[in-house]
């Protein structure tokens, strides 16, 4: 059996009421083996949350296919945890409640998942917090809380879309060092989409940019940032030589797509 995240000539057209159609997606085809951590760039509406909703199994595409070891994904399923930019989290539960909803959801008894989901909110930092209710909890609380949930899923593959889009500056960077972490501990594979080039950097041993519509890989990089930030102050990280020269390569890229795209808007106006 096949390991790891395939995606497969992947299309994904959308029709519209007026009897027209828009092409989000167009022949996308990567793969991913099992505990690569890979961020996803473009230009707005270039079709990242797209692919991640199909990744995730929430849209079917027009074409194409994703497999995960071997099999083909076919709806939503918990080898394949989400997490939202907002945490999407039950306010009338408190925090553990929240960790434990997906194996309660699986018949699993407390004996059988209590120690992990405890192991789990000590590891995002938030032992102190289990009866809170989630509604006292800070932003940045509340995203360690989802990550903590997804995880005690145990699925195969975490997909993030834009998860610490709505943090202030620091509480960011706190949160981005703890995905490093969960990363380089659980092994799992993730797949993070985010408009912050810098954000892409630090969280991408594989960093994707995406072209805009139909959206489609414009190009790939493999960099050292992600294995170099696990334990270390990112703000290290950024002082990396290499670091300034591929941010400023990528926002360069980016800024000309998305002239582009106000080119066209322009011209149809």
């Amino acid at each position: 059996m096949m390991s790891g995240l395939g995606i497969e000539n992947v299309s994904m057209r959308f029709d519209l009421p007026n009897g027209g159609s828009v092409q989000a997606l167009q022949n996308v085809t990567l793969k991913l083996a099992p505990g690569e951590l890979m961020s996803v760039l473009g230009p707005s509406g270039c079709g990242k949350t797209t692919l991640l909703n199909i990744v995730a199994g929430f849209l079917a595409p027009t074409e194409g296919q994703v497999t995960l070891n071997g099999h083909r994904v076919v709806g939503p399923d918990a080898e394949r945890g989400m997490v939202f930019q907002q945490g999407a989290l039950f306010e009338w539960m408190n925090v553990r409640d929240n960790v434990s909803f997906g194996p309660r959801m699986k018949g699993q008894k407390p004996a059988e998942y209590s120690e992990n989901v405890d192991h789990l909110l000590d590891i995002v930092g938030l032992g102190d917090f289990k009866e809170k209710a989630t509604y006292e909890l800070s932003g940045g609380m509340q995203q360690r809380v989802a990550l903590a949930r997804c995880l005690a899923n145990d699925p195969d593959v975490i997909l993030m879309d834009e998860p610490l889009g709505a943090l202030d500056a620091l509480t960011r960077e706190k949160m981005q060092s703890l995905v490093l972490k969960l990363w380089k501990e659980t092994g799992k594979t993730i797949i993070l989409i985010t408009h912050s080039v810098e954000e892409a950097l630090l969280l991408g041993e594989r960093l994707l940019v995406m072209a805009p519509r139909p959206g489609r890989i414009h190009k790939e990089y493999r960099l050292p940032f992600a294995d170099l930030g696990v334990g270390q102050d990112l703000r290290e990280v950024k002082k990396h030589p290499d670091y300034a020269t591929t941010r400023e390569e990528i926002l360069a890229m980016i800024w000309d797509m998305e002239e582009e795209i106000m080119g066209r808007t322009e011209a149809t106006s």
